[in-house]
């Protein structure tokens, strides 16, 4: 069996952000945002204090072509600013990325469209960003429309669309316009549940064409179901880094969520003649899930 090709490598990637600590709280009232306004007024002729916040430290790994990663963490952990920093949006302070192909990325609600374009116009502007042609994206251009269900909204400014639509419209273009790294982040819990599952399948098609998917989610389930490979945050440091069940088996344990084996507990009452050693739960199609 051939071994597969490195497509990401991370090294020693840290991003820095200096937050200023002499502004002002903003204030409910209109007398204590114009008092805030002096007083930031009159600290912009002093120097500012500064305090440093590292979002990500010293990171590495290492991603094969069509491998589907799921970076798990908590809020804070680096996640997403990991994913900026692949997707070009933000340059690190230190450290080097190598990406072996194009970048699709969902990050957020609003980025990546021009808000007073029409959704047609925002798949032809997103395409030639990706590098492809007119006639690449109208070969794309119905699976698309097919796989998003905006159809009725298509020729409307993206800026009326609700968050939902946003997104289906958003994932299809990412999804659709062939780019050999796919980067979607938690913005997929703004969909419903049968979009969300509709993605899960899609991103599977994705890595079985040979393509890489980086997957961020607090959803356990669905990071069981779609991905192979795990990565933990925690306080922008990497904590892990291999398979997924193992992967999240360590964030469970590191963050609280299960105090240990069930096995093990010495606070049990009743008369000991039955004990749970271990609980789990499967949903219809086999998967098992920490949602109920």
């Amino acid at each position: 069996m051939a071994q597969k090709s490195n497509i990401i490598k991370v090294e020693g990637l840290s991003k820095k952000y200096l937050l200023n600590k002499t502004l002002s709280a903003k204030s409910d009232t209109l007398f204590g945002t114009f008092l805030n306004g002096m007083k930031n007024l009159k600290s912009l002729t002093q120097k500012r204090e500064t305090e440093e916040f590292w979002a990500l430290q010293d990171v590495s790994f290492e991603i094969n072509q069509g491998d589907r990663v799921g970076i798990i963490g908590r809020n804070g952990a680096g996640k997403s600013t990991l994913l900026k920093i692949l997707s070009r949006i933000t340059p690190p302070t230190s450290g080097r990325i190598e990406l072996g192909g194009r970048v699709a990325s969902l990050l957020e609600v609003g980025t990546g469209f021009h808000g007073d374009l029409s959704g047609r116009e925002n798949i032809y502007l997103n395409g030639s960003i990706l590098g492809m042609s007119k006639a690449e994206i109208n070969k794309k251009f119905d699976e698309i429309i097919a796989f998003a269900e905006i159809d009725k909204f298509l020729d409307t400014p993206v800026k009326r669309y609700s968050s939902g639509m946003y997104v289906r419209l958003a994932f299809a273009v990412a999804a659709h316009l062939e780019p050999d790294i796919l980067i979607v982040d938690e913005v997929l819990a703004v969909g419903d549940a049968a979009f969300q599952e509709k993605c899960l399948g899609k991103m599977k098609d994705v890595s079985g064409q040979g393509r890489t998917v980086l997957f961020v989610s607090h959803n356990m389930g669905s990071i069981q179901s779609l991905c192979d490979k795990a990565i933990v945050m925690n306080k922008g440091k990497l904590m892990f880094d291999g398979n997924v069940a193992e992967g999240m088996s360590y964030y469970l344990v590191n963050n609280n969520y299960q105090s240990g084996s069930l096995a093990d507990r010495t606070d049990r009452q009743g008369n000991g003649k039955f004990k749970f050693t271990s609980l789990d739960f499967e949903n219809s199609k086999g998967i098992f899930s920490d949602e109920i």
